[in-house]
């Protein structure tokens, strides 16, 4: 038998939950099934929220070990960096990457963006230090004032005070850039709200073309729930080809769906976001088709929950010749979901991370109640990861 050629890949399965599961212990995965099955109940993730938010305010004793030891260890890596190396380390063993995503959201003053500043560049620094994370992350709203992007974004004149506050921001983001180019680490800037997400694009596009000359260290993130962020990337890519630098694009559908929605209508505008589920779907696979036909200049990050997206991802890879462990070409999800997507993919070749959110239990509160209200919400969701997990219960007892 003939040895594979390199741009081959196994088959995928993402319904093989014992490849899915196989980090976790029979009593790990009734825990989980335990949690999936409750955030499968709408009404007692509403009302569990409503509990867990009171219960943290008031202080009552034992609610912050109740959390870290259900919800919080699901979904998040410990309060610190050092309390997410276990979990780094664990993901290691089976070939899966860890984007450390410091997710406690910020005061609005320069002390806070300081410390936002200072934490990714820790993070920076242990991705640097550690074979297994391959990214660091943050958003640009931690580092600098959202009433000024917004202005900016609008054209209208900032005050001097204002153009100090912006200068600072920068500043802010140009250090971690620095230190992302220097460590040779890869960072992901994320996608936020349309109404200022263009002020994000162009800070973001000056640092590719000072950082990514000979690599994509700076990577911007697609909303493809927007009908105008394919036409967005590919001007990028217009952009860097004329300039000679290169594009990280990491690829999502997106996260402020309800409130875009809700902020066109108030300010009576038509609502960026695609009229179906379907359009976004047909526009997010296009997108990825984009990446792989230019794939000399963009490198890729599909960061999907959808099993049809991932699957084609690897097929449009195999049709361009691209090997599975290409480095321009990566899979994450989010840490404690689609483990039917990471650990199969991994298990396959492919470069694929997990997002691990971290920060004390108080301060990621709001993360929490959104992957609880996400994993509700989603047609389908919290049904799928449960099922999942049965079937993997089932077959363990069967052998």
């Amino acid at each position: 038998m003939s040895p594979a050629s390199p741009t081959q890949a196994p088959p995928i399965s993402f319904d093989d939950t014992r490849v899915a599961f196989a980090s976790k212990s029979d009593a790990q995965l009734r825990k989980v099934y335990a949690l999936f099955a409750a955030m499968n109940n709408g009404t007692l993730v509403k009302t569990g929220s409503g509990l867990m938010k009171a219960a943290l305010k008031w202080g009552l004793p034992g609610t912050k070990f109740l959390i870290k030891h259900s919800i919080f260890e699901q979904f998040c890596g410990g309060e610190t960096i050092a309390e997410c190396r276990p979990v780094t380390n664990e993901l290691g063993k089976y070939n899966i990457g860890t984007i450390l995503d410091y997710s406690v959201e910020g005061e609005g003053s320069d002390r806070s963006y300081d410390h936002t500043r200072d934490e990714i560049l820790a993070t920076i620094e242990e991705a640097h230090r550690s074979k297994h994370i391959p990214f660091s992350v943050f958003k640009v709203t931690g580092v600098a004032n959202v009433a000024i992007l917004e202005k900016i974004q609008a054209g209208k004149l900032l005050t001097a005070d204002e153009e100090a506050a912006h200068a600072r921001a920068v500043a802010r983001v140009e250090a971690l850039c620095a230190r992302a180019h220097q460590h040779g680490v890869r960072l992901f800037v994320d996608a936020e709200e349309s109404w200022f997400q263009h002020t994000i694009d162009q800070l973001t596009y000056n640092m590719m073309a000072k950082y990514n000359r000979e690599t994509a260290i700076v990577w911007n993130t697609y909303q493809l729930y927007r009908h105008d962020r394919l036409d967005a990337l590919k001007a990028a890519h217009d952009a860097a080809a004329e300039a000679g630098y290169y594009i990280g694009a990491k690829l999502v559908r997106g996260a402020y769906m309800e409130k875009e929605a809700r902020v066109a209508k108030q300010r009576g505008y038509e609502n960026p976001i695609n009229p179906t589920k379907n359009a976004t779907d047909a526009l997010y696979d296009e997108s990825l088709s984009y990446c792989i036909d230019h794939i000399d200049r963009i490198s890729i990050c599909a960061g999907t929950h959808n099993e049809a997206s991932s699957l084609l991802l690897t097929q449009l890879m195999q049709q361009a010749g691209i090997a599975p462990n290409d480095p321009r070409v990566w899979f994450a999800q989010l840490y404690g979901m689609s483990d039917n997507l990471t650990y199969n993919l991994a298990n396959a070749g492919y470069n694929t991370a997990k997002y691990l959110p971290y920060g004390p239990v108080a301060a990621v509160m709001p993360y929490l109640l959104r992957r609880a209200d996400e994993n509700t919400a989603i047609a389908g969701q919290s049904s799928r990861e449960f099922l999942l997990i049965q079937k993997e219960i089932r077959r363990r007892q069967q052998q």
